[in-house]
């Protein structure tokens, strides 16, 4: 009975002895994890452009409405649709028989009026009639050609030229078609597009922020001339290789819709825009020795944007940013951080304050 005891204790205290070596190892390799590898990266002031993007829509440098100031029927049509045309080419030709007709009797008119006033001449002269008479027959004849003169300027509108170059558009009405001033639709349009107009609506947020990053003049005023070119994105996805500049920002803010509406200008030499294009405007907004912070470098605390930093002894801490802009890879911070500050730029999620890294550069 003595032997199994002393066994039974020998296995006790060596089964203890086990227990307690594995439990201090296994301390022991906990205490010694090392800490996680993680990238960093130093900070350093550049300047950086960001875009904002507004959708557009593309009208010619002039858009005119071709009308008849004559009533008639379409005797001829000289151009074809789509045609590029020259300021003063003759387009339509009215029917003007009927006119004709009144032409010929207001000449006839005036050809009585001026016999009656030469018949009164010398019957003034003579003292046989009064000269109001004949004052009266002078002003019968300037009344009649009056009347003369507006038929004929009639029929010289029946001949429709070109107020503008550019290219034709629909052409509604075929010869024989009866028009006049008061038809419901023009009988073409005629586009300039040397150069087009690019319009385009922002809210009043988009309006203050685009004034904010806009040159000023001596008394504070936005000095469009000075403003960055533009960009035109056109609606296949490709950019529009002419720059445009911003010609006109309406800053009175319709009270409907909370928008206001601008302009840009593009050259447009190729031909290569049409009226009724869409497409976007790409304005820039530069911001001089600022910093660019990776979207994932940074985490949410309170609805503030944090960063890590970290110190000389590899531990890190948290740091808010104030942010200015945003890109397409984070956010821009122009203030707040020195240059040179080196912060955590992965697996901020998964670190704390106060905690020791490995950085990796």
């Amino acid at each position: 009975m003595k032997k199994l005891s002393i066994i039974g204790i020998i296995s006790a205290t060596l089964l203890l002895s086990s227990c307690f070596g594995a439990s201090e190892k296994s301390a022991q390799g906990a205490a010694v994890s090392p800490p996680p590898s993680l990238k960093v990266g130093e900070l350093k002031k550049q300047d950086l452009t960001v875009f904002s993007e507004f959708s557009t829509t593309l009208e010619g440098k002039q858009n005119v409405e071709i009308w008849p100031k004559v009533s008639g029927f379409v005797k001829e049509v000289y151009v074809e649709e789509g045609q590029k045309i020259k300021k003063g080419q003759l387009l339509f030709k009215l029917e003007t028989q009927t006119l004709n007709q009144d032409a010929n009797a207001a000449k006839a008119l005036v050809s009585v009026a001026e016999v009656e006033v030469n018949k009164l001449k010398p019957l003034v002269e003579k003292d046989i009639i009064s000269e109001v008479q004949l004052e009266t027959a002078k002003a019968k004849l300037e009344q009649a050609k009056a009347g003369y003169q507006s038929i004929a300027s009639n029929i010289g509108y029946a001949r429709i030229t070109s107020p503008v170059n550019g290219y034709i558009g629909e052409i509604p009405f075929k010869i024989g078609a009866l028009v006049s001033a008061a038809m419901g639709k023009p009988l073409t349009t005629v586009s300039d597009v040397s150069e087009v107009r690019a319009y385009f609506s922002m809210n009043e947020k988009e309006l203050l922020k685009l004034k904010e990053s806009m040159p000023k003049n001596d008394k504070n005023f936005l000095d469009i001339e000075k403003a960055p070119s533009v960009t035109l994105v056109m609606i296949n996805g490709e950019e529009y290789a002419e720059p445009g500049k911003i010609a006109m920002i309406n800053t009175i803010i319709n009270s409907t819709t909370g928008s206001v509406t601008a302009r840009a200008d593009f050259d447009n030499k190729n031909n290569l825009l049409s009226s009724g294009n869409t497409g976007k405007i790409k304005i820039p907004t530069i911001f001089k020795s600022a910093y660019e912070i990776p979207q994932v470098a940074t985490i949410d605390l309170q609805g503030k944007k944090l960063v890590y930093i970290l110190k000389d002894d590899n531990t890190v801490t948290t740091m808010p940013i104030e942010i200015v802009a945003n890109t397409q890879k984070g956010f821009i911070v122009e203030k707040g951080i020195e240059e040179g500050t080196t912060i955590v730029l992965e697996g901020v999620t998964k670190i704390k304050d106060g905690m020791t890294i490995s950085p990796v550069k």
